[in-house]
C-alpha cells in the first residue's frame, strides 16, 4: 500500500511541476524560439513580413499555432512556423498564447 502511495504522490508532483512549466507562458516564448522571429513581448519581428503577435486574441493566437502544426493552415509563412510548432505540447500552446494576448 506504502508503494502505491509512494507512486500517486510522485506522478502527482510530475504532473504539477510540468503544469507549473506550461504556465510560464513568457518562459516558454522564449526557450521554444519564438522570440527569434517575433521579437521580445511578439512586438518586434525580424522581417517586415512576420506578424505583430503582441496583443492578439488568445483563441485566435493558439488556434493558428494548432492549425500550423496540424497542417490545417500551411499558408504565408507557416511552412517556417511548422518545424517549431511541432516541439510545442498543446499546454505550452495554450500557456504562450495566453501570454501574448496580455502583451
Amino acid at each position: 500500500m506504502k508503494k502505491v502511495l509512494s507512486v500517486a504522490i510522485l506522478g502527482l508532483g510530475l504532473g504539477i511541476g510540468t503544469t507549473a512549466l506550461a504556465a510560464d507562458g513568457a518562459e516558454l516564448y522564449k526557450s521554444k524560439g519564438c522570440v527569434s522571429c517575433h521579437g521580445e513581448g511578439g512586438t518586434k519581428p525580424i522581417a517586415p513580413n512576420f506578424p505583430k503577435i503582441a496583443g492578439q486574441n488568445e483563441a485566435y493566437l493558439l488556434q493558428q499555432m494548432k492549425d500550423i502544426k496540424s497542417g490545417a493552415r500551411a499558408n504565408g509563412q507557416s511552412a517556417m512556423m511548422k518545424g517549431i510548432v511541432a516541439g510545442v505540447s498543446d499546454e505550452e500552446m495554450a500557456a504562450i498564447a495566453k501570454w501574448l494576448s496580455t502583451q
